[in-house]
């Protein structure tokens, strides 16, 4: 699988595979900067581990891949070794308030 996934990507990949399923959406849900989110959406959709579709309105979709699904898994057990769990709002960056 190569690195390791970071906090901010197992948020994102936990968000789309919650069904929130366009950028701006994860940045609402996370609480997450919009170019960290964009950036992370990139790179997660060249390592194959999700895949966008442009829909109406104008956004671009995300769903997790099958191998997405399993590096996200991977991660998660790998941070609940460390005592880390995710919340289930996956609020990052404060209440959401």
């Amino acid at each position: 699988m190569g690195r390791a996934l970071g906090v901010t990507t197992v948020v994102v990949m936990s968000a789309i595979e919650r069904s929130v399923c366009y950028g701006l959406d994860i940045v609402n849900q996370t609480g997450l900067l919009p170019g960290t989110v964009y950036t992370t959406l990139r790179r997660l959709e060249r390592r194959g581990w999700i895949e966008g579709r442009e829909r109406r309105p104008r956004r671009r979709y995300y769903e997790l891949t099958r191998e997405g699904g399993v590096a996200l898994r991977t991660a998660r057990s790998r941070f609940l070794e460390l005592g880390i769990d995710f919340p289930a709002d996956l609020a990052v960056a404060g209440d959401g308030e």
